[in-house]
């Protein structure tokens, strides 16, 4: 069928087109409704069927496929490889969920899972999906209090966590920051489930919370664990993502919906089916580690690859070499990692058998052209960019070669995916835009299956952070883009103050609460200018109390700006420049224009200074940024 047909169809009659799609997960009872959306922009889909994610990710693929490799997880940091079979990952996920059922989770209860790239941390995610508990994946790169503000939200029954992690040879210990996080929290868990590969030799259990997972698998190593059957519409996840204030956003994830959109996309848009491999290099904390590295190749009967460390070490044709391997036949990673082995040798992208190579999918921020030549040109393979949001679960824009390939368009992720009714409008009036007319993004209600459902514990941001943009009820990406005469999509960047840091979405208001928190600032304005390697990168303006200083002062403040960043939001947050100002601009109403500042940093028009307060603090900017950061990283 081609695409056109389907999308129409998928568009226009979406209770036919997802009744059809449904029939490829197992159900233990059949859905009564397909859609109920009698309180939008509420919606549910597969109504009062009852399934399990754990059990269509393995049980069901038990006898054709038992000894066929379900995971397969490679940490070159410390040079551990597993290979587990379905049946395998079937007895492991058993024994994890009989330790969280002598630890006390049930149902629906929630489970913070604070783990890197290791076969635990899908084996814990499987086991609580497998016994209904609901699980929240925090990156492990994430400090104690980022942590500490999601276990308050989330108020789980358990954490588990690794002893540690590693990045780039150096041990990161990951125990003293869940003590942290604990002891800051308001609802700490009952019980800390710690899973040690021996890294951190100066471990400290808590006696009477901590509990050591080894000698706990020990007593469940046989032990068989019926799967909990949920209704469609239950949660099977929050995850958490930076909003524009400084309190996380959890999106709720359903069990159904989610389910039939992952099998969907596998068979559609990642044209992988049963027996093949996917290699996704995301961490399992992000929502493409979710979809891709976990669930997603599961539930088709595919192969996952599960990678812990660095795409340039050993050196940079690691990836590829486990390509040539385990014969991956789809790829999905970030344009910043491409960027990352641009730099390196060429020749090693053609020094690895790939003949089983066919796709290489990109994603988490834009792909510019001279990155998408470089690896297209070095692998000639087809190098797909796709668009979505940790909101959406899947991708919302990409093309389709498991349906019918369309052209690359260097720059556009592509066209709109199955089932995602997109309309691009004017940000003031809400109409449609023409082609090749900048708008905002927006999906037409209902959303597809997969999308979040809500926001954990708040209906009303659900409502206010979506779908409140506009006087027609429409879900509102926040991302500005145009769109060509062809139906190709090109995205612009934010609407809002979120920026895109290597693929990982970062609040500039939650960076700027945490600078405002040093006692010599007096006002702090954040902002995101492009940069080569991460896409985008956060720069901190900042004013101070004191009236003058000199150079050594405002590199001292600066400095103390930038440890409380990584202190409380971890390393990928930090300002990669830091410059103390005298005046920030500022409209009459006292609104900061942090778009003046945006384009001042990037040598370009400041745009309408009419609402400017004081052009003096303008001029104050441009001295800073003349003589230069007062901090640099990176």
């Amino acid at each position: 069928m081609q695409y056109e047909d389907l999308y129409r169809r998928s568009v226009e009659m979406p209770e036919a087109f997802w009744a059809e799609q449904a029939a490829a997960i197992d159900w233990r009872r059949a859905p009564d409704a397909i859609l109920d959306q009698s309180a939008p922009p509420f919606r549910r889909w597969f109504c009062g069927g009852l399934t399990n994610l754990c059990y269509n990710a393995i049980d069901r693929h038990l006898v054709d496929r038992g000894d066929q490799l379900a995971l397969v997880a490679v940490s070159t940091e410390t040079g551990v490889t597993r290979e587990l079979s379905y049946r395998q990952l079937h007895r492991e996920v058993q024994t994890f969920a009989a330790v969280l059922h002598e630890l006390g989770v049930r149902r629906g209860e929630r489970v913070v899972i604070y783990m890197p790239n290791m076969a635990e941390a899908a084996i814990a995610m499987l086991a609580c999906a497998r016994i209904g508990a609901i699980h929240s994946v925090v990156f492990g790169g994430f400090a104690s209090h980022n942590l500490a503000l999601r276990i308050d939200d989330a108020k789980p029954a358990l954490l588990i966590c690794a002893d540690a992690g590693m990045r780039g040879g150096k041990v990161i210990a990951y125990k003293p920051l869940v003590d942290a996080a604990c002891e800051e929290a308001v609802h700490p868990p009952r019980h800390v489930l710690v899973v040690s590969r021996g890294l951190d030799r100066e471990l400290v259990m808590q006696a009477g919370r901590d509990v050591d997972y080894a000698g706990a698998a020990a007593r469940h190593a046989n032990s068989e664990v019926p799967v909990a059957w949920l209704e469609s519409n239950e949660p099977s996840y929050v995850l958490y993502t930076s909003g524009t204030t400084g309190k996380p956003k959890g999106v709720q994830r359903d069990v159904g919906g989610h389910a039939v959109a992952l099998a969907l996309s596998m068979r559609m848009v990642f044209d992988v089916g049963p027996g093949q491999v996917m290699f996704s290099t995301s961490d399992v904390g992000w929502a493409v580690g979710h979809s891709y590295n976990v669930y997603g190749p599961l539930l088709v009967g595919a192969t996952s690859l599960l990678y812990e460390g660095l795409p340039i070490r050993p050196d940079p044709g690691i990836w590829w070499q486990l390509c040539e391997r385990y014969r991956v036949r789809t790829m999905f990673s970030s344009p910043t990692a491409i960027r990352v082995l641009k730099k390196q040798d060429e020749t090693w992208l053609g020094k690895y058998d790939l003949s089983a190579f066919k796709w290489l999918f990109l994603a988490g921020e834009p792909l510019d052209e001279p990155t998408a030549h470089w690896i297209t040109d070095g692998l000639k393979r087809p190098v797909i960019d796709n668009y979505w949001q940790t909101e959406t679960g899947w991708p919302v824009l990409t093309l389709l070669p498991g349906l019918d390939m369309k052209p690359v368009k260097l720059g556009s992720p592509g066209l709109p995916n199955l089932g995602y009714k997109l309309r691009l409008v004017n940000e003031v009036t809400g109409a449609d835009c023409a082609a090749n007319e900048k708008g905002v993004l927006t999906i037409q209600p209902p959303l597809p299956p997969g999308c979040l459902s809500t926001v954990w514990g708040d209906d009303q941001r659900y409502v206010q952070s979506y779908f409140s943009h506009f006087k027609e009820l429409l879900y509102s990406s926040l991302d500005w883009a145009i769109r060509d005469e062809d139906g190709y999509y090109y995205i612009l960047g934010r609407t809002d103050d979120v920026i895109n840091v290597a693929g990982h979405r970062l609040g500039t208001r939650e960076i700027e609460e945490v600078v405002a928190g040093c006692g010599e600032v007096a006002e702090v304005a954040v902002i995101g200018v492009a940069d080569e390697i991460k896409g985008q990168v956060p720069i901190v303006f900042a004013t101070l109390k004191a009236a003058s200083c000199d150079a050594g002062e405002r590199q001292r403040a600066a400095s103390a700006m930038q440890a409380r960043v990584v202190e409380q939001l971890g390393p990928i947050a930090q300002p990669a420049r830091t410059y103390i100002v005298d005046a920030l601009p500022k409209t009459r109403s006292g609104k900061l224009l942090r778009r003046s500042l945006s384009a001042l940093a990037q040598k370009a028009d400041p745009g309408d200074l009419s609402t400017l307060d004081d052009p003096s603090a303008l001029e104050a900017v441009r001295k800073a940024l003349a003589r230069g950061p007062d901090l640099r990283h990176g």
